[in-house]
C-alpha cells in the first residue's frame, strides 16, 4: 500500500482522523470535499479494467453509489456473481446455469480450506462460517442465514444451495455406522423441496419459480455436527392464486405438472382429457424447468406418502380443477338459486365424483346459504350469483390450503427428529421478495410487511448495532445515516393506530365492507405519518405506503374480505362427508361453527395469525447468529448476463447495501478479539515483549492486561518493519489502520493485508528454517543408515564366510577320517595277503576251503576261517593303479566261475583281450596292491586251458578282473572302447 492509498483511507471520506475517529469537517470545508470526492471517483473508475478484481466493495475508494455500481457491473461481465459487502454477501442472478459453480468438489474445497474468508466469494463461505460457528460453540451458538431480495433476484435457488451444502458437510463428516443414516436424512431433505416448491410456487411476471409462501427450515444438528433431521414452517401461502391468477401469471406448478407429467391412465381417472381447458390453468401452453411430475412424484414416496395417498392428493387437485371450470347464471325467479350454465354441469359431477362427495349436496352448498339464529331451525336463503362465485372460489382455497397444511406436516414427521437427539440449529429462511404490482392487495401488503421486518433486523444488527460497539470499546465515533425503516412498521403494525389494526377492527364488525368508508379513516388516523399517501385524483380507494423498496400503492377493494377469510359452515360439514379419506381426515378435526360464529373474540383474522408468526419468526432470528445474504435481480426481464444499473441501484439503495459499506470501509469492518489475534498472529512477535510499552507510537490500550500489551507489541512490529520501505506509514496513519478497544481490535482491510503480509514473511522464514532443520535431519538419518547398513552387510558376510569355513572344516575332517579308515582297512587287507602268500609257499597243498564258503562262491583273500568281502575300490587306489584296474575273486567250482563269465560277457567285452594263468606264486606276490608281472590272458584261451586241463573243482581260484578304459578310442555303440583283461591264478 501506497502512501496516497493511506492519505485516502484516513481522509477518503472528508473526515479528520484522531486516534481512530472519524469526526466530522467543519461547513467551510464540504465544498471543497465534494470536488474532491468526485476526483477520487473519477481517477477510480479510470482503470476499468481492473474493477472486477474487488472482491469486497469494503475495498472500494471512495465508497459511493457509482462505484460500487461500476465493480458490480464489472464483476457481473466477468461472470463473476459473488461479492462480499462488508458483513454480508452480494449474489447476483446469472439468469442461466453456471457449469461446476456449485458443485460437489467446490463444496469440499470451502469446507476444507483453512480460511475460508481468503477464498473467492461464494454461498458457501457464509454457509461455512455458520457451520464452524455451531462447531465453535460461538455463543450464540444457532445460526440463521437469510436469504433476501426481490422476486426473481434467486432466493430459492441460493436456499437450495444452502441445503445441499449442509447435507454433503454433515455427510462428510459422519462416522461409518451413521453414514447411512445421514444419507437417508439427507436425500429426505433435499427431497422437501421439489414438494415445497410444486406446490407453494408459481410464476409470476417476476420470476418463473416465486415462491408464494415464506419458510423457515430448521436443519438439526446432533452434539458432533451431523444432520440428524429438519423441520418446516411456513408463513402465509398465497391461497387466493388457487382460484383466481393475475394476468400473464399461472397458477401453483402442482396442476400444471398433472397436466404435462400425467399418463393416459392418470388422466382418465382425473377425468383430464388431452384436449381439455381449464379457466384456472391459464398460459397452460407455457413450459417451465418446474414443470417436472416424475421429480414430484419419487420426492414424494421417499418422504413416505405411498402410490395410494398420491392417488387422494391428485384426485383432490383433479376435483378442484374441474371445480374452476364450473359457473353459474341467474335464475329466471329471484327467489331461486341460481342456476348451472348446460356446459358446467359435466364439470359438477366430475367435481363431485373426485372430491368423493355426493353432487345434489355439492350444488345446494354452493347456491344456498344457511343462517342460524340461536337455537332456532336453519334458514335457506339463495346466493347471489356473485355469492356463488364465492363460495366456489372459497371451497377451493380452503381445500387447498389445508392440503399445503398437510403435506408441511407429513414431511416434518419424515425428517424432524426427537429433541434428545439435536442440540443446535442451523436456519434458513427464504420468503418473498418484496412486490409491487399494478394492482396490490392484502397479499403484497403482508409479504412488503415481512420484509420490512427483516430489513429492520438487519439495520438493527448491523448498522445500528455495529456503530454502537465502536462506542462501547472507546472509540469516539460518528454516526453514519442510514435509512431506519421504523416509521413504516410503525404505520403498518402500529397499535392502535397501525393499518393492520384497523383494518381487523373494520373486520370485526357487524356490517358490510365499504372500501371508502375504510380509506376515509385511514386518512383521519393515519394523516401525520410521512410514510403514507393517497392520490386524491384516483377513482379507486387506496392508499400508497413508503417502503424500504419504494412506494407501494394498495386497492383497497376486496381487502376486508380477504382479510376476514370466511368459510361457510356447509362447506366444511359437506368436506366431513367426503369419502375420499384424506380429504375426511383433512376437516376431520375443524369446526365448522366456530368458522360461522359472530362472536369477536373467537375472529382470527389472516393479518393477525401472519403477525403473531412473524414476530416468533423474528424471536428466533434475534436469538441466533445471523447472516445475511443480498440477492439483486440484474433485470425485471430476467435475460441471461443482462445488468441494466437503473434496477441494480435501486435495491442497492433499498436494502442497505451501500450504506452497509460505507460503515464497514469508514470505520473497522475486521473486529477480531484479543485471544483469538494473538492466536494467529503472536508468532510475528513470539509473545515474549509483554515488558516493553504499549502505548508506542500511536496505538492506545484500554486492556493493560498480557493480552493487551502482547497485541500491542504484534502491531508495533508490523507497523514499524514493513515489507517495502515505500509504505512507511506515520503515526497519523496508524492510528486510522487500527485501534484497541476494551477487549476487541479493530482493524482496516489495509491493516489486515499488512498483519497477513508480514505474517506470511514471518511463516516462511518459519518454514525455511523448518524445512533446513528437517533436510538436515533426513541427511543425517539417511548418513546413519547408510552406515548401519553397510555394518550389517559386512557382519552377514563374515557369518556366512564363516559358516562356509566351519562345514569346510567338517567336511575335511570327515574326508580325513573316512581315508585313514580306507587306508588303515587297506593296509590290514595288504598283510593278510602278504601272511598268506608266506603260509602257501611253506604248504604244499593250499588249504581246504571252508565248505559254506566254497557253497557260496564267496571271495576269500586267505587262510582266516572269516573270508573279508571286497565290494569296490577308492578312487585314490583306483588312480594309483593306473592304468588297469584289478579285481580279485575266490570261486569254487567251474560253474561259478561260468557264471562269473557270463556276468562279464553281458558288458560287451571284446574277445581276444583276455589272458589266464594259474597262480604260481613263485612267479610273483599276490597282492592287490601290487600288480603281476605276468600279462592276462583273454577269454578265449581262459577257456581252453581249464578244458585242456579239466579242472572241475579247484580249491583256490583267484580270478583277477581288469577294466581297462582306453581314451584313445572313441565311444562305440556296442561298447568296444571298454578292454576287459582277467587273469587267473590256479
Amino acid at each position: 500500500m501506497n502512501s496516497g492509498e493511506s492519505q485516502r483511507i484516513g481522509n477518503g471520506h472528508g473526515g479528520k482522523v484522531i486516534g481512530g475517529v472519524r469526526k466530522k469537517s467543519g461547513h467551510a470545508h464540504r465544498k471543497s470535499l465534494n470536488d474532491s470526492l468526485e476526483g477520487e471517483v473519477k481517477a477510480f473508475l479510470i482503470d476499468e479494467g481492473q474493477l472486477h478484481t474487488y472482491d469486497d466493495l469494503t475495498k472500494v475508494n471512495p465508497v459511493t453509489p457509482t462505484t460500487v455500481l461500476k465493480c458490480l457491473q464489472a464483476r457481473y461481465r466477468a461472470k463473476v456473481f459473488y461479492t462480499h459487502a462488508g458483513c454480508t454477501l452480494v449474489a447476483l442472478n446469472p439468469f442461466q446455469p453456471v457449469p461446476d459453480l456449485y458443485s460437489l468438489d467446490v463444496m469440499k474445497e470451502y469446507h476444507c480450506a483453512p480460511q475460508p474468508q481468503e477464498s473467492k466469494p461464494h454461498i458457501f463461505i457464509v454457509a461455512e462460517e455458520a457451520y464452524r460457528n455451531v462447531q465453535g460453540q460461538v455463543e450464540p451458538v444457532n445460526q440463521s442465514l437469510v436469504v433476501s431480495g426481490e422476486s426473481g433476484a434467486g432466493k430459492t435457488w441460493t436456499s437450495r444451495c444452502l441445503m445441499k451444502y449442509y447435507a454433503t458437510v454433515a455427510a462428510c463428516s459422519s462416522l461409518l455406522k451413521s453414514q447411512d443414516t445421514v444419507e437417508r436424512i439427507e436425500k429426505r431433505v433435499l427431497d422437501s423441496n421439489p414438494i415445497m416448491e410444486a406446490f407453494g410456487n408459481a410464476c409470476t411476471l417476476r420470476n418463473s419459480n416465486s415462491s408464494r409462501f415464506g419458510k423457515y427450515i430448521q436443519l438439526q444438528l446432533n452434539r458432533s455436527q451431523l444432520l440428524v433431521g429438519a423441520s418446516v414452517q411456513t408463513y402465509l401461502l398465497e391461497k387466493t392464486r388457487v382460484a383466481g391468477q393475475p394476468a400473464n401469471e399461472r397458477n401453483f406448478h402442482i396442476f400444471y405438472q398433472m397436466m404435462t407429467g400425467g399418463s393416459d391412465e392418470q388422466r382418465r381417472e382425473w377425468k383430464m382429457s388431452h384436449d381439455q381447458r381449464f379457466d384456472w390453468l391459464p398460459n397452460a401452453e407455457k413450459t417451465l424447468e418446474e414443470d417436472c411430475f416424475d421429480e414430484t412424484v419419487e420426492a414424494m414416496l421417499h418422504l413416505g406418502i405411498n402410490a395410494e395417498k398420491q392417488g387422494h392428493i391428485f384426485r383432490i387437485l383433479a376435483g378442484l380443477l374441474q371445480l374452476g371450470n364450473v359457473t353459474f347464471c341467474s335464475a329466471m325467479d329471484e327467489s331461486q338459486p341460481c342456476d348451472l350454465e348446460e356446459k358446467s354441469k359435466d364439470f359438477m359431477q366430475h367435481c363431485a365424483s373426485l372430491l368423493c362427495v355426493p353432487v345434489e349436496e355439492l350444488q345446494t352448498c354452493l347456491r344456498v346459504r344457511t343462517l342460524r339464529a340461536g337455537k332456532q331451525s336453519a334458514l335457506f336463503k339463495p346466493c347471489s350469483l356473485a355469492d356463488c362465485s364465492v363460495r366456489r372460489d372459497c371451497l377451493a382455497k380452503v381445500i387447498y390450503a389445508q392440503l399445503f397444511e398437510w403435506l408441511v406436516t407429513f414431511i416434518n414427521d419424515s425428517i424432524c427428529a426427537d429433541n434428545s437427539t439435536w442440540c443446535n440449529f442451523i436456519g434458513l429462511l427464504d420468503v418473498y421478495g418484496f412486490e409491487c404490482f399494478q394492482f396490490n392487495n392484502l397479499e403484497q401488503l403482508c409479504i412488503n410487511y415481512a420484509n420490512e421486518k427483516l430489513q429492520q433486523h438487519f439495520v438493527a444488527h448491523y448498522l445500528k448495532a455495529q456503530q454502537e460497539e465502536y462506542v462501547s470499546e472507546g472509540l469516539e465515533w460518528s454516526f453514519v445515516k442510514y435509512q431506519d425503516n421504523q416509521g413504516c412498521l410503525d404505520l403498518i403494525e402500529g397499535i392502535p393506530t397501525g393499518v393492520f389494526s384497523l383494518l381487523n377492527e373494520e373486520c370485526l364488525l357487524n356490517r358490510a365492507s365499504d372500501a371508502k368508508q375504510f380509506r376515509v379513516r385511514l386518512e383521519k388516523e393515519l394523516s401525520d405519518n410521512g410514510s403514507m399517501s393517497w392520490d386524491k385524483f384516483s377513482k379507486q380507494p387506496h392508499f400508497t405506503v413508503a417502503h424500504y423498496a419504494g412506494k407501494v400503492s394498495y386497492q383497497i377493494e376486496g381487502m376486508m374480505e380477504k382479510n376476514k377469510d370466511p368459510v361457510p359452515p356447509e362447506l366444511i360439514y359437506l368436506l366431513k362427508k367426503s369419502e375420499n379419506p384424506l380429504l375426511h381426515q383433512l376437516f376431520a378435526d375443524r369446526d365448522p361453527v366456530g368458522q360461522g360464529t359472530r362472536g369477536l373474540k373467537q375472529v382470527v383474522t389472516v393479518v393477525s395469525k401472519f403477525k403473531n408468526s412473524l414476530e416468533s419468526l423474528m424471536k428466533i432470528l434475534h436469538s441466533t447468529t445471523p447472516h445475511y445474504t443480498r440477492c439483486i435481480k440484474p433485470n425485471t426481464d430476467c435475460r441471461p448476463l443482462t445488468f441494466k444499473k437503473e434496477e441494480v441501484i435501486m435495491q442497492l439503495e433499498a436494502c442497505g447495501i451501500v450504506e452497509t459499506i460505507h460503515i464497514s470501509a469508514a470505520g473497522f469492518p475486521i473486529r477480531i478479539p484479543y485471544t483469538s489475534f494473538t492466536q494467529r498472529y503472536g508468532l510475528i512477535s513470539n509473545l515474549t515483549l509483554f515488558s516493553q510499552g504499549a502505548g508506542e507510537k500511536g496505538l492506545e490500550v484500554d486492556n493493560k492486561g498480557a493480552l493487551g500489551l502482547a497485541v500491542a507489541d504484534i502491531l508495533r512490529v508490523v507497523l514499524s518493519h514493513s515489507l517495502d520501505p515505500s509504505r512507511h506509514i506515520d503515526n497519523e496513519a496508524r492510528s486510522s489502520l487500527v485501534h484497541c478497544g476494551r477487549t476487541k481490535v479493530f482493524l482496516t482491510n489495509s491493516m489486515l493485508e499488512l498483519l497477513e503480509e508480514h505474517r506470511n514473511r514471518v511463516c516462511s522464514q518459519r518454514a525455511f528454517s523448518i524445512q533446513c532443520c528437517w533436510h538436515r535431519y533426513k541427511q543425517r538419518r539417511r548418513h546413519a543408515m547408510r552406515r548401519a547398513v553397510t555394518l550389517i552387510q559386512a557382519v552377514v558376510r563374515s557369518w556366512l564366510v564363516r559358516r562356509a569355513v566351519r562345514r569346510w572344516h567338517r567336511a575335511a575332517i570327515v574326508l580325513q577320517r573316512s581315508w585313514r579308515k580306507w587306508r588303515a582297512l587297506m593296509d590290514a587287507l595288504a598283510e593278510a595277503e602278504l601272511d598268506d602268500a608266506e603260509d602257501l609257499q611253506e604248504e604244499a597243498m593250499p588249504p581246504e576251503l571252508d565248505p559254506i564258503l566254497r557253497a557260496r562262491g564267496s571271495v576269500q583273500l586267505s587262510s582266516i576261517q572269516e573270508p573279508v568281502m571286497v565290494r569296490g575300490w577308492p578312487m585314490g587306489l583306483a588312480l594309483a593303479s593306473a592304468p588297469t584296474i584289478t579285481v580279485s575273486m575266490t570261486a569254487t567250482g567251474f560253474q561259478k566261475m561260468m557264471s562269473v563269465m557270463a556276468c562279464l560277457n553281458g558288458h560287451c567285452f571284446r574277445s581276444g583281450e583276455y589272458k589266464v594263468e594259474t597262480n604260481q606264486f613263485k612267479q610273483g606276490v599276490a597282492s592287490i596292491r601290487a600288480q603281476p608281472r605276468v600279462r592276462p590272458l583273454p577269454f578265449r584261451q581262459i577257456f581252453a586251458i581249464l578244458e585242456a586241463s579239466e579242472v572241475e573243482h579247484t580249491s583256490n581260484i583267484h580270478i583277477i578282473f581288469q577294466y581297462v578304459f582306453d581314451p584313445g578310442l572313441p565311444p562305440q555303440p556296442d561298447n568296444s572302447h571298454l578292454h576287459s583283461h582277467v587273469i587267473l591264478y590256479c
